[in-house]
């Protein structure tokens, strides 16, 4: 909570911080893998958060101190570097040198993080990490972005507070902190995470179109979002979510299109043959994936919540199947929830290859399925499993 983040701030500062924001962490609810491909996602900013307790000082360094990771991470402005026993600060550096590249200018500060969203369970702490600190020093040293480049600083209120950033402004901020992670932690990610934790609205799943980038919330009313995690840590850096990419992309150069968003399923089946095997699956998981999230929107759109979970089943085999980016423990995740009969619907979530899945369940029935889930685990695996119930809340302030 953000009280953590603040006594932590205070305990190692020792006093008060000038600021304090939020970042939550995103659940991908649909579309697996569609973002880079400039498809479409169901996404939703989730009730579990990155916090940072912020405040400037005037040594032209920087000191970072999370609640997770021993010890504080100290260096100076003009030299922001990789400190491999600090790889958890790559996030907060990547950020600041993209916001220097794009002529923000910024002091040396002090910053304690707090998080509640658990590291590489498919929520994306890294994406809430990226804004909270971009938002940090926006507190710090106002600034406003536009697509073009920067706009006329916001006024502080008199609390000092600089306000909260205007819906216009979201989209570029989400292009910093996914360029942060792709050039400078070294994961070719696309822009989903980002645009979640920053646009998420309450009781609302929100389409992205990764093409027009036009952002429709979908009310999706009486469900929680119950994550599940494998306890199988995925670390995407490792290469195998940059693999997927490499080979999403040069199925689109084969088939002559600058992304797999342009493709048809009958186009992709008839040009097999041209394609390796492995690119030939990956893209048909995407153009079946891209196609499942309009159906999924219309069902959300006619209120029928059971045809929307069995597209997330649906989502769920061809990831397993055609991208390859499961586990079995997420296979028999996804099972065991297939047979609670209040379950109504179940899939991988996130990068893949470890993880968590998400599961749509009525609210009133969440803690059943918990209790249920969790049993059945156990006694497949011997190993204990602690379901979370995430609601479905605001974007970053």
């Amino acid at each position: 909570m953000m009280s953590d983040a603040t006594e932590l701030f205070k305990k190692h500062f020792g006093h008060t911080p000038a600021h304090s924001v939020r970042a939550p962490g995103r659940l991908e609810v649909l579309g697996n893998h569609t973002d880079y491909n400039l498809g479409l996602v169901l996404s939703a900013a989730i009730d579990r958060a990155i916090h940072v307790a912020v405040s400037p000082r005037h040594d032209g360094r920087i000191e970072l101190v999370s609640s997770t990771h021993p010890g504080p991470e100290l260096f100076w402005l003009d030299k922001i570097e990789h400190n491999p026993a600090r790889r958890w600060a790559d996030y907060c550096k990547g950020v600041l040198l993209q916001l220097r590249k794009r002529g923000v200018h910024f002091s040396g500060f002090n910053a304690a993080i707090h998080g509640t969203v658990p590291s590489g369970a498919g929520m994306s702490s890294s994406a809430a990490l990226e804004v909270a600190t971009a938002l940090a020093v926006r507190q710090l040293f106002p600034f406003s972005l536009k697509e073009t480049g920067l706009g006329a600083p916001p006024a502080r209120d008199a609390q000092g507070h600089v306000p909260s950033m205007p819906a216009a402004e979201r989209l570029p901020l989400a292009r910093v902190c996914s360029a942060a992670e792709n050039e400078f932690v070294g994961v070719r990610s696309g822009l989903m995470d980002q645009i979640t934790s920053l646009c998420g609205r309450v009781g609302n799943v929100l389409e992205i179109d990764f093409q027009s980038f036009r952002i429709d919330p979908f009310p999706i009313p009486g469900v929680v979002l119950v994550v599940c995690d494998s306890g199988v840590k995925h670390s995407l850096v490792a290469g195998h979510y940059n693999e997927l990419r490499e080979q999403c992309e040069g199925a689109a150069r084969v088939l002559g299109v600058s992304s797999l968003r342009a493709v048809e399923m009958k186009t992709l089946k008839a040009a097999k043959d041209k394609l390796t095997e492995r690119q030939f699956q990956c893209a048909h998981h995407i153009v079946s994936e891209i196609q499942r999230v309009v159906l999924a929107s219309r069902a959300l759109r006619e209120d029928d919540l059971q045809l929307f979970g069995q597209y997330l089943y649906e989502s769920h085999a061809s990831s397993r199947d055609f991208l390859k980016n499961s586990a079995p423990e997420l296979d028999l995740l996804v099972e065991l929830a297939r047979g609670i009969p209040f379950c109504i619907g179940a899939r991988l979530t996130g990068g893949g290859f470890g993880g968590a899945t998400v599961n749509l369940v009525a609210h009133h029935q969440a803690p059943e399925f918990m209790s249920e889930i969790a049993h059945k685990y156990k006694e497949r695996t011997g190993k204990l499993l602690a379901p979370v119930a995430c609601q479905i809340v605001d974007g970053a302030a």
